[in-house]
């Protein structure tokens, strides 16, 4: 189809939505709520916006009224904000030692910031869930269920998280029965292609160490823990979704999901899907590799397709290491990026079955036209929206595409604080779309935009570099000092690194060491053996130990020396110091590995130690040449 008679029948679509949805507003914006005063606040004032989900980051810890009149007066008292009179008044409460104004205020407090959670939560247990599930039923929706407290974080949580979901699927199992199939259908299934029993799990919670760095032995973990509840999804009919979770850990959940989707027990079941997020630069190359993999392999999927909702602690965490920035940072580039994924998913719609995740009534119309040009059955492809947001759009989206799933997440308080902060972030962002439309108003022409035109017309942006491209010599200057960057396990190369500089480490060990004074080897017979404390077996080196003469020697030839070096100038004594820190940087896996070996370091930490010497070698050249001038 034309691109510019798509376009046309995209807005068209989009008006048509606006219209259903006019006169409503998400409950969250209702000013009439609590909760609606507060997001009201938190939009319209930024630092209060921050304290206000710190508090609430803190709040399951604070259990005494005490504590809590305290953080309250913390967070807020002591700041020059405007905030709502509840908290001002319980923070004059705290401040004036008022105990009982205090107790009652914070117990208020705590009662409505709970309600809050429970906006977007639908229970602490399963009892709970169940009620809430049965009733979304009734009104025509899906659900596919998700347990809080996945930041597990020994053995035992691990275990107990593993076993809340197969207890999950009994439960479910049992209420099932119960429940009529969604559709004009005389199948068992939803809309006569897919199970009522739908839940999603983030891999990382099945392993409490799982990290990039260990990456084979995360996968095999994460994957034992898994088949149980995979094994009990199968027997039952349930479809499982691998939920994505911070970019941290995007490679191991995706092999995770192709070796449990292509192991000989599953590769008959096609209940197992996967979440890509179109916030990641990467995820375009990820989905082009997963269709690859799904064709050759035989092995049809579904990929439920959202924007991403860690994007705050992906852009800190890339500044925080100095890394290259993993996600986009204007919302126009996500945004395209969804049309043009989910577009690539219909396409393949024989291999590919798509979840579109999004509130956004673009991205929405996009995906419903984009389908029906490319002629792509209704069973190829859904719906799904977060539970407790948009719900003017999801009662919208199910009078116009009937196949609506709603993500539910159940749990107790403290794991939900996480999920709560995640949310507000969301709904209250100045990009946000739920914002922009039923907060601000702006304008629908605006909001129905091609994304891809948006980009077009912004200035040219400059590619951010977050490593330092200066390689000192003579001649220039070093620029201002920045810190090495952190060693990042995403990256295959970085994993691979590692190993390999162990292995050329270990073939050198058991050497001896010699003393080098005034430029000449001395040996000794006074040695010390330096010792792997891993292995005290492996005797890492053995190094002559110096002695009265050979410390006179070293004293006299350090003397001589400094006839030649107190007439050096500071800008060459200062490009020593920046060749040191470029042999470091090339050789930064090499000198870590020796630090694994010989004093048992982790394998970031020993990087970073070596990061942080050339971080001095940078630091101080400039520092030379700074007081060389003055």
């Amino acid at each position: 189809m034309d691109k510019s008679k798509l376009e046309a029948l995209i807005e068209a679509r989009g008006k048509d939505f606006f219209s259903i949805t006019s006169g409503e507003a998400p409950s969250i914006f209702d000013k009439g709520w609590w909760i609606g005063k507060l997001m009201d606040w938190c939009m319209r004032n930024e630092i209060f916006k921050v304290q206000l989900f710190r508090f609430v980051d803190v709040l399951p810890y604070l259990t005494t009224a005490e504590s809590l009149s305290r953080h309250i007066e913390e967070y807020f008292a002591k700041q020059d904000l405007d905030i709502p009179a509840a908290l001002k008044w319980g923070a004059k409460g705290a401040g004036l030692g008022g105990k009982i104004t205090g107790k009652i205020l914070g117990r208020t407090i705590r009662t409505n910031i709970e309600s809050m959670a429970q906006q977007f939560i639908i229970g602490d247990n399963t009892k709970e869930a169940l009620k809430v599930l049965t009733k979304l039923r009734k009104d025509n929706f899906a659900f596919t269920v998700d347990i809080l407290g996945e930041a597990t974080v020994s053995k035992a949580e691990a275990e107990q998280y593993q076993q809340s979901y197969l207890e999950l699927l009994v439960a479910l199992q049992k209420e099932e029965k119960r429940w009529k199939s969604l559709g004009d259908t005389e199948s068992n299934l939803d809309w006569g292609h897919t199970p009522k029993l739908y839940i999603s799990i983030k891999p990382s919670s099945l392993y409490s160490q799982t990290t990039p760095a260990d990456f084979d032995n995360s996968i095999n973990a994460i994957c034992e823990r898994f088949i149980p509840i995979l094994r009990k999804s199968k027997k039952i009919g349930a479809f499982v979704r691998i939920d994505m979770e911070q970019c941290e850990y995007k490679d191991i959940t995706l092999e995770v999901f192709r070796r449990l989707r292509s192991s000989p027990e599953f590769r008959d079941y096609p209940g197992l899907g996967i979440v890509l997020q179109s916030y990641l630069r990467d995820t375009d190359q990820d989905l082009e590799d997963l269709l690859g993999w799904a064709k050759d392999e035989g092995l049809p999927f579904s990929i439920r397709l959202v924007k991403g909702a860690y994007w705050d602690f992906e852009t800190v965490t890339a500044k925080q290491h100095g890394w290259k920035m993993p996600v986009y940072t204007i919302k126009a580039e996500t945004d395209a990026a969804f049309e043009r994924q989910a577009r690539k998913i219909l396409e393949n719609h024989d291999i590919c079955h798509l979840a579109c995740g999004s509130h956004n009534i673009r991205s929405i119309s996009a995906v419903l036209e984009m389908a029906k040009a490319l002629k792509v059955p209704e069973s190829r492809y859904e719906f799904q929206v977060l539970y407790g947001m948009a719900e003017p759009v999801r009662k919208a989206l199910v009078k116009v595409a009937k196949r609506v799933r709603l993500y539910c997440p159940y749990g107790e308080l403290l794991p939900g604080m996480a999920y709560l902060v995640r949310r507000l972030l969301e709904n209250t962002a100045n990009e946000s779309f739920l914002r922009q439309s039923f907060v601000e108003n702006i304008d629908t022409e605006k909001l129905l935009e091609d994304p891809a035109k948006v980009l077009e017309t912004l200035p040219e942006k400059t590619r951010a570099t977050t490593v330092s491209e200066f390689r000192p010599s003579k001649d220039q200057d070093p620029g201002p000092f920045t810190n090495e960057p952190f060693v990042d396990f995403t990256r295959p190369d970085a994993r691979s690194a590692f190993p390999e500089a162990i292995d050329q480490v270990r073939a050198r060990l058991g050497r001896t060491y010699p003393l080098v004074i005034g430029g000449k080897e001395i040996k000794t017979e006074d040695t010390l053996a330096s010792i792997n404390p891993a292995r005290p077996d492996e005797i890492v080196g053995i190094i002559c130990q110096a002695g009265k003469q050979e410390i006179d020697s070293a004293i006299a030839a350090a003397k001589e020396a400094f006839l030649v070096w107190r007439n050096t100038s500071p800008q060459t004594r200062a490009q020593y110091l920046f060749r040191a820190a470029d042999i470091g940087r090339k050789r930064i896996y090499n000198l870590a590995a020796w630090q694994v070996l010989e004093v048992g370091k982790q394998w970031d930490q020993a990087y970073a130690d070596v990061g942080e010497a050339i971080d001095f070698f940078e630091y101080y050249g400039r520092e030379m040449i700074r007081l060389g001038s003055e």
